[in-house]
Formats: structure tokens, C-alpha cells, sequence
């Protein structure tokens, strides 16, 4: 059976009638309101397309971020660009500040984030106690003294007390602080912490094993050399059986 489609002309708009006739006074109030629209809208769509190049997340809270801080975190690279003798307006370099102010915001994102939003209710009750180990856990994070990189794995070991976490949770945990400003020594503990308060375990073990750039491309330039750093709360830390245990099940 055929079907029939009917097609419609639009209507033509008189432009004249609708910004306020002959009157020149509400001509130009709506005119000016026609424009503050089209602006707004403007804006709106920019921003739900931000950073699709550059691989953020698209968040309503990343893009009204970005939007504000934006172009004075990407005129303060710049300057330092002036700084070392580079001429900013170069075509390599002429949308730098920009790329580094998004890059930025993005290895600094955890400031932003919540224990509560990351957890978001995964934790159940199970008749469970013994050890739940998850290790080698990709960790790439910020060196608050040179501001370079420091990159490693993590590994979670704790004793469920009748309640368990979701595993992808306890890598989203490490994600959420390693992505600011850190000391190693102080993101192992936050972790453990974390981890504590969220179920309340028996007992907590976090060990991190990371390269320093600001000990590979600067100072003493050691190009093998590894930090580790460890926390042990409650069984962990008190009975040596159980943190024996953790340590050969990280080794093996």
C-alpha cells in the first residue's frame, strides 16, 4: 500500500512585527533580547561539546569550571611560556595555555569528587572475613612539590567485617585522590583511611610502588629507581600473621 505525505511551506516571519513595529525604543530592547538569546545559546551548546577532543569528562560541573577558570589558568601559560623565552603565538604553541589549563583540570579532577558519589551505595552485606586483595592497580598522580608526574601501581588488601565493597570501587577510591596535588606518603594513607570509613573492616593494608619524575628528569636523574610506601590499619597493623599474609599474596 502507498502512503502519501503532505509537505507543509513554512511561514514566513515579518522580522519588522516581532522586534516591536515602527518603535525604535522597543525595536532596539528586543533586538538586544534576541541577541542576549542566540548568546546564551551559543554558550549552551559550547559547552556540552567541550573537551570531546581532548578526551574530559562532560559533565555540567567540568564544563561551568571550565568555563570560568579557563582562560586565566591558560593566560597564566602564557606567561610562563614568555618566561622561558618562547613566543606564545607561534603556531605550536598558540593553543598550548589552553590544551595545558583543560590538562590540568583534568590530573587535578578529584578535588571535585566525593567519597560518597564514588562509593554510590556498592557495599553489601556478606557473611565474609577473610582477606579481599586487589592489586596492581594503575595509579597516575601529580608531585605537589614540581608539579611533574609520578606514576605506579597500588594494591588493596582488607579483612570485610560481615560487609564488602564493590572491587571497582576500591580503584575509582585511588583514582579519586590521585588525581590531585599528592605526596605519595600522604595518597597511601588517604587511601586506607578511605577504605576504613566507607565499611569498617577489620583491617586495611594499601601499598604504593612509584616512579618520581621529579627524581628521573631533574635533581639526581635515577632513572630505576622506585618509591614504596605502605599503611596498615587495624589486623594489618597488629597481628603480623595477617600482614605477612597480604605481603606474599602482593609478591606472588
Amino acid at each position: 500500500m502507498s502512503k502519501s505525505y503532505s509537505h507543509s511551506t513554512p511561514t514566513s516571519i515579518d522580522t519588522n512585527k516581532v522586534l516591536g513595529g515602527n518603535d525604535p525604543i522597543i525595536c532596539a530592547k528586543n533586538f538586544k533580547r534576541s541577541e542576549e538569546v542566540a548568546e546564551s545559546r551559543d554558550r549552551r551548546d559550547r559547552s556540552k561539546s567541550i573537551d570531546r577532543d581532548d578526551g574530559l569528562p562532560n559533565t555540567p560541573r567540568e564544563s561551568t569550571q571550565l568555563d570560568v577558570k579557563l582562560p586565566s589558568m591558560a593566560e597564566s601559560y602564557r606567561c610562563l611560556l614568555k618566561s622561558i623565552g618562547e613566543d606564545p603565538c607561534r603556531q605550536g604553541l598558540a593553543k598550548t595555555p589552553e590544551r595545558a589549563a583543560k590538562a590540568l583540570m583534568f590530573f587535578t579532577k578529584g578535588y571535585e569528587e566525593k567519597i560518597e558519589d564514588i562509593i554510590n551505595d556498592a557495599v553489601f552485606d556478606e557473611d565474609h572475613d577473610e582477606m579481599v586483595l586487589v592489586k596492581d592497580i594503575e595509579m597516575f598522580s601529580m608531585c605537589e612539590h614540581h608539579l611533574v608526574p609520578f606514576v605506579g601501581k597500588v594494591s588493596i588488601g582488607y579483612l570485610p567485617d560481615k560487609r564488602v565493597i564493590g572491587l571497582s570501587k576500591l580503584a575509582r577510591i585511588v583514582e579519586m585522590f590521585s588525581r590531585r596535588l599528592q605526596v605519595q606518603e600522604r595518597l597511601t594513607k588517604q587511601i586506607a583511611v578511605a577504605l576504613t570509613e566507607a565499611i569498617s573492616p577489620t583491617g586495611v593494608g594499601v601499598i604504593i610502588e612509584a616512579s618520581h619524575m621529579c627524581m628521573v628528569m631533574r635533581g639526581v636523574q635515577k632513572l630505576n629507581s622506585k618509591t614504596v610506601t605502605s599503611c596498615m590499619l587495624g589486623n594489618f597493623r597488629d597481628d603480623p600473621k595477617t600482614r605477612e599474609e597480604f605481603l606474599s599474596l602482593i609478591r606472588s
